[in-house]
């Protein structure tokens, strides 16, 4: 289902937090989604970094109340098999304008990488105004996003690569900062393990901070 830009960003905007992960069959992606929406985080972004992605991704994008984002988008092929997936958005780390304009003319709200000016830059020629920061604290963590915040004003930054419980308030406190991205709220080894309880009890934590 088609949801609107605008309607996408409010979303980000009231759960602040996407938690990021993968999976190797869509009975996990069913699992962690209702575990996260029982700890109260009504988002998700399923990376396409395995075979069962874009199944993982169909399973969680019929979860009702969840919005479900396609991440690590490296190429047109994958965006066009996360959009016949469910996605509602997408993400990459770097901006690949062959994807960019893909998702346009789709009309799938798209966040591309931006690690520099220069990229921040790229990213608003092409139309884009919410970019994925990453690596964020490779970058500099919040003093970073302060600091390309002041010169880009019309730009809203979504944090993802070293964002943990330790520092989520730094960066969600951080200017400009739509939604944070991390993994350890739904890591890979609890997927793994079928730790459910423990992936919502960390949904739960995260929720009450922010």
């Amino acid at each position: 289902m088609t949801i609107p830009a605008r309607d996408i960003l409010r979303r980000l905007s009231d759960v602040r937090i996407v938690p990021v992960t993968s999976f190797d069959d869509g009975d996990q992606a069913d699992a962690v989604a209702n575990a996260l929406l029982r700890g109260g985080i009504t988002c998700i972004e399923v990376t396409f970094r395995t075979a069962a992605a874009a199944e993982a991704l169909s399973r969680a994008s019929r979860v009702d109340g969840l919005l479900v984002g396609a991440g690590t988008i490296l190429s047109v092929e994958q965006l066009d098999s996360a959009i016949r997936a469910g996605a509602h958005f997408a993400l990459s780390p770097g901006t690949n304008q062959a994807v960019v304009r893909a998702a346009q003319k789709a009309g799938l709200m798209f966040f591309p990488g931006v690690a520099t000016p220069t990229e921040i830059e790229r990213a608003r020629e092409l139309g884009v105004d919410t970019v994925k920061v990453f690596p964020a604290a490779a970058l500099g963590g919040p003093a970073f996003l302060a600091a390309i915040a002041a010169v880009y004003p019309d730009v809203r930054f979504i944090p993802t690569g070293g964002v943990d419980a330790s520092n989520l308030t730094d960066y969600l406190a951080a200017p400009g900062v739509l939604a944070v991205g991390g993994s350890w709220i739904a890591p890979r080894h609890l997927v793994r393990a079928g730790r459910y309880e423990e992936i919502e009890r960390l949904a739960g934590e995260v929720k009450q901070v922010l």
